[in-house]
């Protein structure tokens, strides 16, 4: 033979005998058919690649491919998904062409492998042209089309014509690829003709697509706009808007309750829903791929392959091409990726569409919040913390529902589909294995039931949280009284009812994951023992497929109860938010005035609304308003305001001076009567200030243009400048959340501000001297409100208790009670005699109140990007204790041990059944007898393995129980002994720790993070290990069966730990982000909602709305951002697993035809394959989720290790005198006290002497260190020197909890607890009564509906501030110490009562001690010992007579500015 023809033999095979016979002409010999195919690819690539490579290659041609000439041509889309579908053909053709060992004849492949690279080059030529914009090379591709069209359809027409038809696989391939070409032939003929390109003298212009302008850009920039345009809030809340309108008004009866919400939002997002179902329907289908390619593989391992010679060439039929193990294990690969695919899609637009509905509700909930009636919260019926758990917990609640609700439907189809293929595996035995699961299916559905009550009830901590948050608020009081054991005793009790129900929770979840494992072996034992008694043929392809089948049922068993949980949160979350949207309204003004706002050269007076000040307004008419339904709060007002004037509105504590100005600005239910004013925007300072979590300035612009003039001079009046100076950033300082850096007087005076800088006709200021010291209140009232304000004409009610001030009233409206109104006492005295002449009597007196700022800081808090330590999950071990923690690790590891030996014993069982089972021998051969013999012999043989194989599954069964309750009961261990140990430090904690660390920062840590220890960490923890032991016994069996799987194990290492590595930081930086967002979006709300009634005062609403929607649009980008990454994730490591399951099934497949590898264990290891693709991903999510959860352990964790108060002392409380002390004698000697040992002293060298049942006063400025002196008494400061003697006892000898619980102390901020009175419940109810008629509260408290025993809503919100002020009175008339201190007590009470309590105090504690610290300085004037401090130290001490005839002395200096 020549060279040539040895060539020739190399392409067309060795058998020359047919293959190159031409008798009946070339194109009946099918050697001659394909190499005629290889025509049109190498023309196309001859002609193709010296363009490519020579002309577009340099760098001299690369300036022409521009943005500016980006085209798409006709069918652009068409002609890449032909080009796609024509490569995996071309692929079909190349395994058909190998898979038979057919490897000598290279014309079965050799022409489809230069198709695939001809393809390929086609489609870069097409887009090198495109973006060249030079069509007149389509000429390459419309040659190449009409050659590869015209070859293909010669073929396929001999095949036809030699009678090769739909059975051969190649006719088929041929058949599809001559109708691909013939289709890009069309798509090439359709450009030139629609462009008229080529042969056409004028070619149409075409400009390139908009969105194609940016060369770098045009593949991500499209998507990510449109993708952020979908997600924007406005957008999203205004479809649900629309549909909650239709749901509403469907019908000729509106719906009730919440079916009309259901029905809104399957309106709104129900069509991405179905598309998310529908490819979850595709990915399950594909997911039974899997099992059946096992079965094929295991079934067809060695078995022949047979094929028919027809035009000298060999043809195989589809059905063995299929069933060719090879063939299987690369259809195993795409079905996985293909399902994991599809998964993931279905994963992905679920979730958006969750976060696209959780938007909407929460920007749906902010606008009703707007709306919301004041009442609904300040009677207790709605809190704070409420609503911002229907924002948090409830809309996250929907999104996940909507996130596992393709799971509804898949379900299902994955049980049908999965019991009908193990009847065509398994036949009449497979409908015995359903029946297990359909009998156990109704006592998981009982589990599950109880789980998802169980859980419903672990879902209501308001209690704990609310009495947590009780003792946190009040903790300073409950140290001062030591009550903080009590309200901790109250604490753990409630935690001890919830523990109960997390203990049955926890029960439930052991059972429900014990049965989700359990179920499976059952159903599996069954089975087999059902196959053994019917003679069935267990083969490993049978039994290993099955396996696969049974391992798919568990997921559907596996998501019942997750499924059942999020659908019963949501519908609570639904009935949840229907009953806050039908809550009550306020009417809205639909027509508010313009807000006037400053520029920047305009700062001239505002002009009045009317000419003449001496024309009053009514805007009240025989107005009756009530915050509730029921009986009026407010009766028969009518009430007159000049405009351009200053009224003044007065009263005693409770009359409802406050809920006047609330009626007037319509938050108030109004039962009858006239409002006749129509207000537009009105600067509201209400009585507790409202500030914004914002920089100084900010809060005073409250979004008014700048006005550099006007906000110095606002500065100015309202004494603000020392204090910028002192911040560290001066007025661009963030004052944090409710200005926690700031004190009591500077967040009062920053709210004036706020009030004054705004440039409107009507003012409204309610009680604004309440925290400030004299010469503040006098600066302000002259300076602001009497100059400022009136210069410009605006017209100002002012709420005061400052009597002093009324003179410069015009008008003056006076309160008695709530059912009587007095008008005008300036102007009319004999409307009321006695009462004038007691507020006349009155008029001279000044008070006083001053906001220690020694307790009020902050500390700073940096927030560092590190990575969490695992020393947190050390923490979490630890406190399982010593029983729990080794039975965890060791009933996981046997658990899992024994789950691989009961497989290995499958394998080991079938394939050895193989080799005595009766089918597999020669039939012939067999006599009767012998069959029956070995017959016998055959059940003898699996009745030995079948023992074995039950003992393992019965133990396999109780290690599942043993394992999930394992896992349940070390997670609620660690629950209760972390929290014991959190809320046991948080009592004995220092005051500074509150001081310097805000108080939602401590709540959360009660809240969020006991609730992830509680729920979330055992869950994680369970699916990690769990995934991690699966992935590693996976690799382990994989390996053992075929160890050359090792030499490719370790790129996928690699490529896994570099995957997850990058992936952690991400998403550890992505739920940062998220929880940030979240954070600012709820702090947003709680901000709102608090200082609801100012911003709808002001009319800021729309700007609020305006930030609502930037906060909550962040929030959404940072969800679905986290949410992209977890697919991201998913889809690579998910893609690792499909790539570890071929590599296994190739190797696999390779070492059976080399070593005889038994059928049974390629079956074992290609199932532990399917689970390594399945948990994958798994392992590096629970890994993310436990490094975030962690957190909350290492946070709880660092309050746990706070260094608590010294609570014993030398003494023993037996060794302290009982009635200790008896005289109440306190010796200071030479004291100096500070807040906390990195801090400079705030007493310094303090020397005094009191006498038994003497009444010291003490005054000062701001900051002078009168707080801290009263502190000082109760060891509430570090002492750095000196002592303080009461009654002959060192006080740092004796116990704390003796120490305080000798004393009373009434704070200048009231607080209100659950028990306000009598915690210790010591005192009888005649006492009680007692206390409350000496606090002038008698009459109030009779009218509550329980007399003592009224519940008071959180914070005493349904008292004025005045009655909070007398409740903390009578609590330390209940006491009767022989010490009382009063810190600055009557700040919030008028001066009528606070004259009434001085006398009462005076004669109940006439035999005992009394240090008053003076909020008004006359009334320390009656006291036997005045005090006066500055900066820390005693500046004065004697007696006030003898102070005041010292003309130089400051107290006297307060006195004459007191008159």
């Amino acid at each position: 033979l020549t060279p040539v023809s040895n060539s020739t033999l190399s392409f067309c095979g060795s058998d020359n005998s047919s293959a190159y016979k031409v008798d009946n002409g070339l194109l009946n010999n099918g050697c001659f058919l394909d190499a005629l195919g290889v025509v049109p690819h190498v023309f196309l690539l001859f002609s193709t690649f010296p363009i490519l490579f020579i002309g577009w290659g340099s760098q001299s041609s690369k300036v022409h491919i521009h943005h500016s000439t980006w085209l798409h041509f006709p069918g652009h889309n068409f002609r890449w998904l032909l080009t796609i579908v024509l490569l995996l053909v071309l692929v079909c053709e190349i395994a058909e062409g190998i898979v038979f060992n057919q490897s000598r004849h290279l014309h079965l492949y050799m022409p489809a492998g230069l198709g695939i690279l001809a393809a390929i080059t086609s489609i870069v030529y097409y887009h090198n042209i495109e973006t060249s914009n030079f069509p007149k090379l389509l000429i390459a591709l419309l040659i190449y089309w009409t050659l590869a069209f015209i070859t293909k359809t010669i073929k396929f027409a001999k095949y036809d014509d030699h009678g090769i038809g739909l059975r051969q696989l190649r006719f088929c391939i041929t058949g599809l690829l001559a109708l691909l070409y013939g289709l890009l032939l069309g798509v090439e003929v359709n450009v030139i003709l629609r462009r008229r390109y080529m042969w056409f003298p004028c070619p149409t212009e075409v400009k390139p697509p908009d969105d194609l302008q940016d060369l770098g850009v045009r593949f991500q920039q499209p998507f990510v706009n449109r993708l952020l345009s979908m997600l924007r809030t406005v957008v999203l809340h205004n479809i649900l808007v629309e549909t909650l309108c239709a749901a509403q008004e469907k019908g000729p009866v509106p719906l009730k309750g919440s079916r009309w919400i259901w029905l809104a939002l399957r309106q709104a997002f129900g069509r991405p829903l179905v598309l998310s179902i529908t490819f979850r329907f595709i990915a399950d289908l594909l997911g039974f791929v899997g099992p059946l390619c096992i079965s094929g593989i295991v079934h067809h391992i060695s078995s022949d392959n047979h094929s028919v010679k027809l035009l000298g060439v060999h043809f195989i039929s589809s059905e063995a091409f299929l069933a060719n193990a090879y063939v299987l294990a690369v259809l195993l690969f795409l079905a996985l990726l293909l399902q994991r695919t599809f998964l993931q899609a279905s994963y992905y637009v679920a979730i958006e569409t969750g976060i696209k509905l959780r938007a909407a509700i929460q920007t749906k909930i902010y606008h009703k919040i707007m709306r919301l009636c004041t009442s609904n919260m300040s009677m207790g019926d709605m809190t704070t913390a409420q609503i911002c758990s229907l924002v948090a917990r409830d809309t996250n609640h929907l999104m996940w529902f909507f996130f596992l609700c393709p799971n509804l439907w898949a379900m299902p189809v994955q049980i049908v589909m999965g019991v009908l293929l193990l009847y065509s595996l398994l036949g009449v035995s497979a409908l015995i294995g359903a029946t297990v699961i359909v009998v156990l299916a109704p006592l998981q559905y009982f589990v599950a039931t109880r789980l998802s009550r169980a859980q419903k009830s672990t879902l209501h901590t308001g209690e704990r949280l609310k009495k947590t948050n009780e003792l946190l608020r009040g903790i300073k009081l409950l140290k001062l009284y030591t009550w903080e054991h009590i309200f901790r005793s109250s604490v753990e009790e409630t935690r001890r009812q919830e523990l109960r129900k997390l203990r049955t929770f926890a029960l439930y979840t052991s059972l429900s994951i014990f049965m989700n494992a359990a179920i499976p072996i059952a159903a599996v034992l069954i089975v087999s023992r059902t196959l053994i008694a019917t003679d069935f043929d267990l083969s490993p392809a049978v039994a290993f497929g099955s396996l696969s089948l049974f391992h798919i049922l568990v997921t559907p068993l596996f998501l019942l109860s997750s499924v059942l949980h999020s659908t019963v949160k949501a519908l609570v979350s639904v009935q949840k938010l229907s009953e806050f949207l039908g809550s009550t309204e306020i009417k809205i003004d639909q027509d508010p005035a313009v807000q006037t706002t400053a520029t920047e050269n305009n700062n001239s007076n505002i002009k009045s609304v009317v000419s003449s000040a001496s024309c009053p307004s009514q805007p009240i008419v025989n107005g009756y308003f009530t915050w509730t339904q029921g009986c009026p709060t407010l009766t028969s007002i009518d009430i007159k305001v000049p405009f351009g004037q200053l009224t003044m509105i007065v009263g005693q504590v409770g009359c409802g001076k406050s809920s006047l100005l609330l009626a007037a600005l319509g938050e108030m239910q109004k039962i009858s009567g006239n409002i006749t004013w129509k207000r537009g925007s009105v600067p509201y300072a209400s009585q507790r200030p409202w500030l914004l979590n914002a920089t100084v300035e900010e809060n005073i612009l409250f979004d008014m243009v700048p006005n550099e003039k006007r906000y110095k001079e606002v500065i100015e009046v309202c004494q603000l400048q020392p204090d910028i100076d002192t911040l560290p950033q001066g007025d661009q300082t963030v004052i944090g959340e409710r200005g926690i850096i700031l004190s009591g007087g500077q967040r009062q005076r920053i709210s004036v501000a706020r009030a004054l800088y705004q440039q409107t006709n009507v003012v409204f200021l309610d009680d604004p001297f309440s925290a400030l010291d004299i010469h503040l209140s006098d600066h302000l009232m002259h300076e602001g409100i009497l100059k400022l304000l009136r210069q410009e004409k605006r017209t100002v009610v002012l709420v005061t208790h400052k009597l002093q001030y009324l003179p410069h009233a015009d008008w003056v409206w006076a309160f008695n009670t709530v059912q009587s109104f007095h008008k005008d006492l300036k102007g009319h005295p004999v409307c009321k005699p006695e009462l004038f002449e007691q507020w006349r009597t009155l008029m001279n007196r000044q008070d006083k109140s001053s906001t220690s700022t020694d307790e009020d800081s902050l500390r700073a808090e940096l927030h560092h990007r590190t990575t969490i330590p695992w020393s947190s999950f050390a923490t979490y071990l630890h406190a399982a204790g010593l029983l729990l923690l080794p039975l965890l690790v060791l009933s996981q590891l046997s658990k899992h041990s024994l789950m691989v030996a009961i497989d290995f014993w499958l394998a080991h069982w079938t394939s050895r059944c193989r080799c005595v089972n009766p089918q597999t021998l020669c039939h012939t051969c067999l006599s009767i007898n012998t069959h029956t013999h070995t017959h016998t012999h055959t059940d003898m043989y699996h009745s030995s393995y079948l023992q074995v194989f039950c003992g393992l599954c019965a133990l396999g069964i109780v290690l599942c129980l043993v394992t999930s309750l394992a896992v349940e009961w070390t997670g609620l261990r660690v629950s209760r002994e972390l929290h014991c140990s959190l809320l046991h430090t948080i009592v004995l904690a220092p005051m500074r720790l509150f001081e310097t660390t805000p108080l939602g920062n401590i709540l959360n840590r009660f809240s969020a993070d006991t609730n992830t220890i509680d729920q979330h960490i055992p869950v994680t923890l369970e699916c990690l290990s769990r995934s991690t032991l699966l992935c590693v016994s996976a690799v382990g069996v994989i390996s053992y069966v075929t160890p050359l799987f090792l030499i490719a194990l370790l790129p996928l290492a690699v490529a896994c730990y570099f995957i997850q590595k990058y992936f952690r930081v991400a998403s550890r930086d992505l739920q940062q982000l998220e929880d940030s967002t979240e954070m600012l979006l709820l702090s947003h709300y709680s901000q709102t909602i608090e200082g609801l009634t100012t911003i709808r005062a002001f009319r800021h609403e729309q700007r609020f709305k305006k930030k609502l929607l930037e906060h909550t649009d962040a929030n959404n980008i940072s969800s679905l951002f986290l949410m992209a990454a977890n697919r991201w994730l998913e889809v690579r490591m998910e893609y690792i697993g499909a790539f570890v399951v071929l590599i296994a099934a190739v190797a696999s497949i390779s070492n059976t035809l080399c070593s005889q590898l038994s059928a049974g264990l390629v079956g074992l290891g290609l199932t532990y394959a399917l689970m390594v693709s399945n948990y994958l991903n798994w392992i590096v999510r629970n890994l993310a989720d436990m490094e975030v959860q962690l957190g909350c352990v290492k946070r709880v964790s660092g309050l746990i290790h706070t260094q608590p108060e010294n609570y014993d002392g030398l003494m023993t409380p037996a060794q302290v005198p009982a009635g200790w002390p008896k005289y109440g004698e306190i010796q200071i000697k030479n004291l100096s006290v500070r807040y906390d040992s990195s801090l400079k002293p705030v007493l310094r060298h303090i020397n005094s002497h009191i006498r038994p049942g003497k009444k010291v006063g003490i005054c000062g400025r701001t900051g002078s260190g009168k707080s801290s002196f009263s502190l000082a008494l109760f060891r509430m400061l570090d002492t750095i020197e000196g002592q303080i003697v009461i009654d002959g006892i060192d006080i740092a000898k004796l116990p704390l909890q003796t120490l305080r619980s000798k004393f009373s102390i009434i704070l200048l901020s009231p607080v209100f607890l659950s028990f306000n009175l009598d915690p210790e419940r010591k005192a009888t109810d005649q006492m009680l009564w007692e206390a409350l008629e000496i606090a002038q509260l008698m009459p109030v408290v009779k009218a509550l509906p329980g007399g003592l025993d009224a519940m008071v809503t959180e914070g005493g919100e349904n008292f004025s501030q005045g009655q909070r002020q007398l409740f903390c009175l009578a609590r330390a008339f209940v006491r009767k110490s022989s010490i009382l201190i009063m810190d600055e007590a009557t700040a919030s009470i008028d001066m009528a009562t606070e004259s009434i309590l001085q006398k009462v105090v005076m004669t109940a504690f006439a035999d005992r001690t009394v240090v008053t610290i003076a909020h008004r300085v006359h009334t320390i004037l009656g006291s036997d010992v005045v005090i006066v401090m500055k900066h820390g130290a005693i500046l004065e001490y004697n007696e006030p007579d003898v102070l005041l005839e010292q003309k130089d002395s400051v107290f006297s200096a307060f006195v004459r500015a007191d008159k």
